[in-house]
Parts: structure tokens; sequence; C-alpha cells
């Protein structure tokens, strides 16, 4: 996750607050509130900000779709009264800050040379801050925008965070220990919809989830190929589950490798390159899978793989299991 020019760059160096003029566009509760029910309901908007765009409108979409409504991608009078149904969860809560919040371990600089990296014993977060803004489905910029005056935190503090909190916790007791902490610390539920199959739609910029009887039941913002590394189009399956991924570098399967790269296994954790999990695919080399950078999911450009934001890759991973259908199209 990249450090934001804004100001909270060396945020929790010490555990200070950076201050910075007001984001634009705004926070807008009126737009974080849908969001917040969409993610709820399944369908997420990528990042909890409160604005508008390209990933709001794909989650609306995605809603109007599965509940058989017009797909106009506007929050029109027939999704509104859908939306209303769900009122009552406030778009942000305010919260203390818990003591393993304020837990490493956290890593800040992360080094650019992977040889580097590879002495890590995990690829985790910079500083709390971050960890927060993971907790809660948003950005440094966006807590901060959010609490205006507050300029340290520590165990205690409380803040208005984006409310992305699970209806439950309640993981069952054969996942493994380090997943469920996982699961936990991203605010992630245990229950998820089961897929019938997947769909990655490369012209909507999403992972579609279909459940029996062919209805969507989830669907979220991703990043997929580019021009070096273009989308599998095909049909293809899962082959299984990866839970808090080492990742090995092959120089030879990246076009834009610097000469003289060698091949590197990269420690587990939530800014290493495949993010929290990886859900491999039939297709040699190419998975589904979480990010360190979740500002950038449908913005820009992958090695072919599909990114998602580390919650929604989590989501996606109790969705599927092996031999699930995963079928790529333009």
């Amino acid at each position: 996750m990249r450090k934001w020019v804004f100001g909270v760059a060396a945020l929790f160096a010490a555990p200070a607050m950076a201050q910075s003029p007001s984001p634009k566009p705004p926070v807008d509760l009126n737009i974080l509130h849908a969001q917040v029910i969409l993610e709820h309901l399944g369908f997420g908007p990528g990042i909890l900000d409160g604005r508008a765009g390209q990933s709001l409108t794909a989650a609306v979409r995605g809603l109007q779709e599965s509940r058989g409504l017009k797909v106009t991608g506007v929050i029109d009078p027939a999704t509104l009264a859908v939306l209303h149904q769900y009122r009552a969860l406030r778009p942000v809560r305010t919260l203390a800050v818990g003591a393993t919040t304020m837990q490493g371990p956290f890593v800040d600089p992360i080094p650019k040379d992977l040889d580097q990296q590879a002495k890590l014993k995990t690829l985790g977060y910079r500083n709390p801050l971050e960890k927060l803004a993971e907790m809660f489905h948003t950005t440094p910029e966006v807590i901060t925008a959010l609490n205006p005056g507050v300029t340290t935190i520590k165990t205690g503090t409380m803040l208005r965070l984006p409310n992305a909190l699970p209806g439950s916790r309640d993981y069952p007791t054969d996942w493994k220990p380090e997943w469920r902490q996982t699961l936990s610390m991203l605010n992630v539920d245990p229950r998820q919809p089961q897929a019938d199959h997947i769909v990655v739609d490369k012209s909507e910029g999403v992972l579609k989830v279909y459940g029996a009887g062919n209805r969507l039941v989830a669907q979220f913002s991703a990043t997929m190929g580019s021009e070096h590394d273009p989308l599998p189009i095909g049909r293809w399956k899962i082959n299984g589950v990866d839970t808090n991924p080492k990742f090995h570098y092959n120089p030879k399967l990246f076009w834009d490798a610097k000469q003289g790269d060698d091949p590197a296994m990269l420690p587990p954790g939530p800014n290493g390159p495949v993010g929290v999990v990886w859900i491999d695919l039939s297709k040699d080399h190419y998975g589904i899978h979480g990010t360190p950078e979740p500002q950038t999911i449908g913005r820009t450009e992958s090695h072919g793989c599909i990114r998602l934001t580390n919650w929604d890759a989590a989501r996606v991973a109790l969705m599927v299991k092996p031999g699930t259908p995963a079928i790529f199209q333009e």
C-alpha cells in the first residue's frame, strides 16, 4: 500500500495522526452509507470512501442484476427501495482502537529489493493506521478525513470508521488459526454464499459469483490482465485456496522483470504481491488473489491474474472450492 502524499506518509513511526487539507472530493456520508450496505449485501464497491466512481457504479449494477431490476448503475427509486431495507446499517461506527491494532510486527519501510524482502518474516503493514484502514476497508486518507482534530492514536482512542464490521466472527474451529485471525482482522464474515460458478468479466471489470439457479449472489471490483499479460479468456476451474501464502517470484514469468533478477521466496503478509490469499486456477501460473494496493483495484493493470482487495479476495476464498468453474470473458 503506497504512502499517501497528503501527509500520512510518515504516520506511526511514532503514533501520530497527520492532518491535511480536506480530501477532494470530500467523504459523502450518503454515498458511504450506500457503499456500506452494498458491501454487506455482497456487492463490493472496493474502497469504502464515500465517493462516487466506477467501483460504486459496478456494485449498484450487480445489486440490480441480483434483484431483477433494470441494470443502470444508477441508484434509482427501485434500487433505493432495496437499499432502504438495510438502512439500519449505519455508514460509520465510532470505535475504540484496540490493543491488538497497535501491535505489529510492522515493516516500515518495506525494502524494494526482493532479496531483502525474502529475509523478512512477514510483509506486514507499515504502521497501525495502514492496518486500521485495511480492517475497515478504506484508506488512511479517509480515516484522517473522518476524524478531523485527531492528531495521535493509541489504545483506547475513539475513531469514526466506515462500518465494515461483520455480522459474525464464528469461524469454524477446523480452519487454520492464522486464517481465522486474518479473517477477523479483515472484518470478513464467515457466512458467505456458496458459488456454483464464477465469472470474470473484462468489459465490466468485475468478478461475479453465481449461486444455484444461475443467480448472482456476489460481485467484486477487480483488476485483470494487461497488454503484456492479457486475461486468459476461456473456461477454467478452481484448483484450491492457499491462505496467507508465500510468493515464489520467478523472473522468467514476468515480462517486466529486471535483468539479473533472481528467483525469490517472499514471506506471507498483507503487503506481499498476492496479499492474504491465492486462489489457484487450472490455468498454469494464474490465480485470483489479494493486493497490497487496494486503492488501485480496477484502475491499474495486472500480470494476467485477477486481483481484488484483500478483504474481497478473502470473501471469494470462502465462496469457492476445488472444482468450482471459473469463466473468463471479454
